[in-house]
Order: C-alpha cells, then structure tokens, then sequence
C-alpha cells in the first residue's frame, strides 16, 4: 500500500545551482528529496538551468541594481496564476528561502490556511547595509532598523528558522527574532570532494608560474565582503615584501576594482568545484575578512582542505574558528593583524601543521546526510499540523494582512 506524500511548496528567489553558498546549501536539500515520501512543488525568480526532477512554478523576476548577478521575484505580477496553483497543490509544509517579496507571498498565504513554514537563514542582510550606505551614513541606523523590522515580521511568524551558528542565533535574538522559533542546524561538507589529497603542486605553479606560499581569497567579489580590508591585506603584504602568490578565486560587480587594486594577484574568476576543491588543497592559508557571514561555507571548505584560515573575528564565520588552534581571529579591518598570522603560519611549519590537522578533524564531523535527514524529519513532523485543505482563494489573501496569526506549531521541538 503507497504511503500519501508530504506535498511541501518550495520558495526561493534564485535557483540557479551553485549561484553562491545559500543556493548550494538548498540543493544538498534537493538533490536528496526521498521521493518516496514528498512531493515538491517550487516556486522560483531564477529557475535551474539544467533541469529539476520537480515540479517548476516560475515566478516573475528581475535583476538586482545594485548586483547583477541576483534576481528577485515579483509575485504580485502573476498572483492569481500563482495562488491557483498553490491552492491546487495544497501544501502541509512551506519552505521559504528569504523574507522578499516572495517570501512574503508565501508567509501570507501560509497565515490565511494554517499551514506550517520552515526557513532556514540564509544570509546575514543586515551587515551589507555598511557596506551599501556607505556613501550615506546617515541613513544607515534608519535602514538597519528597517531590516531588522522586517526581520522581526518574517521570522517570528515561522515555526522553525534552522540558524547555522549560535552567533547568528545571538544576534537575530538582539534584534527582536523570538529564540523559540531558532533552531540550531549548521552546513554540512562534501569530504571527498573537500580533501588535503586534491593538493595539486603541478596545478598551482600552472597558475603562478613559481612555488612560493599561495594565500588564498575565495568568495563572490562584492563590497559585504570586506573588500577593502583585503585590499589592505594585500597593500600590507607588498609592503613588507612577503614572498607569496595572492589568489582570488570569484567573481561578482567589484572585480574590475580588485583586479586594479591587487595588480600582482592572480585572479581565477568563478571556477567550479572541482577546481575550487584543487586550489583549497594547493594553497597554503585562506585569508577571509568578511563580517557579513551567516556561516562561511568557504571556511570549512578551505580547513577540510588543509588550507588554514585566517579571518574576521566578526559574523557567523567566527563561530567556526578556534582561534589559535584551527586558524586564526583577527580585528575584522586590522591588516597588519592579518598579515602578522600568515607570516607566523609561514614561518613555523610545525604550528601550521597541527592547525590542518585540528582543522581536519573537526570539519569531518560534518555531514550533509545527517542534516539532510533531520530537515526531513521536521518537515515530516510539521505536515501534522497541516490543515485537511487550504481554504483560501482570493488575490486580497496574498497580501500582509495588519495583524498577521501566528500559527504555534513546532514550540515541542
């Protein structure tokens, strides 16, 4: 006798695979969907290029002005079209990948029929507004309580929010985001692809033509990275005269300026797994200074690999670091600081060595089959709540309602 499948609608602005951390993150998800027991139905700005086993629901979309490489959704183009097919599909459980605009689409009609939402917190928005505003600081505190409203309005009506760090869980907390709605679920790891045996010395002089010390960068190249402090890095490196290869593997809007600014770096651009697996393990150190992280899957990434971190002590990333005994924690903006831990990595090979090892063994404890089982189980768990059949139908239904309910599902978890 078949089981009845779980139908879980899936919203999500961009699902063009490997576009950045959060999308892969979702596709470890999807691509282990136990198709024996869910029915997936996903509502999307940036469809998948190649195609999905599932049912696709496209979503009107444009690009972003200030990035280029991202799309947002604009559902109230196409809300009725939508809304049918919601109602048709009749979700027990609704994923929603960011409070946009689709988000929102999504959390209004799970409000008007009871039905149970999961997110999982992607990206930490609220730490690029430095970097957005910079030209207008005083709009900056307005804009950071502008997010965090909308924060507050998103996330406190979830029943579950998987959060990847306790620091992050920290500061959702501080801005109003209830802790009983937070759930501590960190990112998994690909071990075999992530390995110290994709070391590659042939690979790496092909790319700098000499066998000095690689310090390694890896991340989309746009401004909430801290952009300005690693061009200080590198300023600071040249000045002293450290004799290293700078590699920058990533793309995005501020790459023209990099390429400028670190004249004697070799830039990679975006490259794929694989490869990006290969300069990990061929490269010596990660520098990251980045404080807008939810996570930092490249930090995981890159000690799994061997290649040792020295990054902001500042966001998620932070949470993964113990500083001196996997890597380093320096002053987010400090260059000198940053500089003065790749020299001594550098210059003491022993101390180095026990921070690979200790790097290795604590990303190995990592693995997306477990994560991906407890998602599982809790969207298993939310269908219970799940009403017979969704009774909304009507185009005023789709948007916020003054007073949204709040629909106390998973408080037992």
């Amino acid at each position: 006798m078949n089981r009845k499948k779980i139908r879980v609608a899936f919203f999500a602005d961009m699902l063009e695979r490997d576009v950045d951390g959060a999308v892969r993150t979702m596709y470890q998800l999807i691509d282990r969907i136990p198709e024996d027991k869910f029915e997936f139905l996903f509502f999307c700005g940036a469809p998948p290029k190649t195609e999905l086993k599932h049912k696709i629901a496209k979503v009107p979309s444009v690009f972003i002005p200030f990035n280029a490489t991202y799309k947002t959704a604009l559902p109230y183009l196409k809300s009725m079209i939508l809304a049918k097919s919601l109602w048709e599909f009749n979700p027990e459980v609704i994923h929603i990948a960011t409070p946009s605009s689709l988000g929102f689409f999504a959390l209004n009609y799970a409000q008007k029929n009871a039905v149970p939402v999961l997110s999982i917190y992607h990206t930490h928005f609220i730490s690029y507004i430095q970097y957005y505003f910079k030209p207008f600081p005083f709009l900056i505190s307005a804009a950071e309580s502008l997010v965090a409203k909308k924060y507050r309005d998103f996330y406190n009506q979830c029943d579950i929010v998987y959060t990847p760090t306790n620091q992050m869980i920290n500061e959702l907390s501080n801005i109003g985001v209830s802790k009983r709605y937070l759930k501590l679920w960190q990112r998994g790891l690909d071990m075999k692809l992530f390995h110290p045996s994709k070391k590659d010395a042939d690979f790496i002089q092909n790319i700098t033509g000499n066998n000095k010390p690689c310090v390694l960068f890896a991340s989309r190249l746009v401004w909430e990275k801290n952009l300005e402090t690693l061009f200080n890095i590198y300023d600071e490196a040249e000045a002293r005269q450290l004799d290293v290869n700078f590699i920058i593997a990533g793309n995005g809007v501020a790459e023209e300026t990099a390429r400028q600014r670190m004249k004697n770096a070799f830039f990679l651009g975006h490259i794929n797994h694989n490869t990006l697996a290969k300069v990990y393990a061929s490269s010596d150190v990660l520098v990251f200074p980045s404080v807008s992280e939810t996570y930092g899957n490249v930090v995981v990434e890159a000690m799994a690999s061997g290649c040792v971190p020295v990054i902001a002590k500042g966001g998620g990333s932070q949470s993964l670091v113990k500083d001196g005994e996997t890597g380093f924690l320096c002053e987010p903006n400090n260059a000198k600081e940053y500089v003065e831990k790749i020299q001594q990595l550098l210059h003491h090979s022993e101390q180095k060595e026990k921070m690979q090892q200790a790097g290795f063994q604590y990303t190995s404890k990592l693995s997306w089959e477990n994560l991906a089982n407890e998602y599982f189980n809790d969207m298993e768990y939310l269908s219970q709540f799940a009403p017979a059949k969704s009774t909304v139908f009507s185009l005023r239904d789709f948007f916020p309602s003054k007073s949204p309910s709040k629909r106390l599902v998973a408080n037992s978890l």
